[in-house]
């Protein structure tokens, strides 16, 4: 997915929530761009984890094309959920974007890179790996319950889910 299909994809969301405002959920706004893409989407596949990035890796380290991962940290800003190495794997392996509700590191480094990244804060400090960590469980943060299956739409003016995909003339 490129991050300019057309020019109104830079303001993917106001259109979405006016074309499809009975089939999404708004999450609240906590979080900052860190990726070079910064219109992204795609099917969720979640993943909670708290200072601990084991899962995160591991998700990151298989096929994502048209996947997003969302990773509900608790919001925790004490250690990084992700970083360049993390993200670089993620963009070897096809993934649009990741949401983290918590924290990333390599701020600068992502920023080049061809990834939607969406997080709470950054911190410089590594997580313990210690495999701990639950994949394809629903996550909630930001006001809203989150589902792996679920479709997340991202841009600078936000993040939205819908339990199904949404059309829109500029995808």
């Amino acid at each position: 997915m490129d991050e300019v299909k057309g020019e109104n994809t830079l303001d993917l969301l106001p259109d979405l929530c006016d074309e499809h405002a009975d089939k999404i959920n708004l999450l609240e706004p906590l979080f900052k761009d860190y990726g070079a893409r910064r219109t992204f989407w795609g099917q969720v596949v979640t993943v909670r984890c708290y200072e601990d990035n084991s899962k995160v890796r591991e998700l990151l380290a298989t096929p994502g094309a048209g996947k997003v991962l969302v990773v509900d940290g608790g919001g925790l800003i004490r250690r990084a959920l992700m970083g360049d190495q993390v993200a670089e794997t993620a963009v070897n392996n096809g993934w649009e974007g990741v949401v983290i509700h918590g924290a990333i590191r390599d701020a600068a480094t992502i920023s080049g890179m061809d990834l939607g990244v969406k997080a709470v804060a950054t911190c410089p400090i590594k997580t313990e790996k210690r495999d701990l960590g639950d994949i394809d469980v629903p996550v909630s943060f930001a006001g809203v319950t989150i589902h792996s299956g679920d479709y997340i739409y991202a841009d600078i003016n936000g993040i939205l889910v819908s339990r199904e995909p949404l059309t829109h003339s500029s995808f």
